[in-house]
């Protein structure tokens, strides 16, 4: 069975997501997992690109854009496309693509906009409805 994580942040900035997003892949690979990241447009991934680069600096987030090299850890991706594993997805789309429900697990990062709570509250239902297990993380409750 597969399973969902949402990530519940305080913030409603891009930055803070993106943030987040580089401390969670670097807990995902200790895991030994590989990571899909999946964003609306190429635009998106080509700026998440950039970021996961320079997200700390002392170090750096392993990854490619999806296709440039098959064995990375992480990918990016944008739309449609997939990679060839199905361990975790990350959605900062919109809509989860019904793809998502092939993985092991999927995660949302949720920050505090009007957009990405709509989206969320419905990729959560369809999670629900199709007996995914869900789990909650609020970051809004930690100090």
């Amino acid at each position: 069975m597969s399973r969902a994580d949402y990530y519940i942040l305080p913030d409603s900035d891009a930055d803070s997501r993106a943030a987040f997003l580089c401390r969670l892949c670097d807990k995902i690979l200790g895991l030994g997992l590989r990571v899909f990241i999946s964003t609306e447009h190429e635009s998106a991934a080509r700026q998440l690109d950039q970021q996961l680069w320079s997200a700390k600096a002392d170090s750096f987030v392993p990854h490619v854009m999806l296709g440039q090299a098959p064995e990375s850890p992480i990918e990016i991706g944008w739309g449609d496309q997939l990679p060839d594993h199905r361990q975790v997805f990350v959605n900062l789309s919109a809509r989860l693509p019904d793809a998502a429900f092939d993985f092991e697990r999927i995660v949302e990062i949720v920050v505090q906009t009007p957009e990405v709570l709509a989206a969320t509250r419905d990729n959560y239902a369809r999670c629900r409805d199709r007996g995914i297990e869900l789990h909650r993380t609020d970051m809004r409750q930690r100090g």
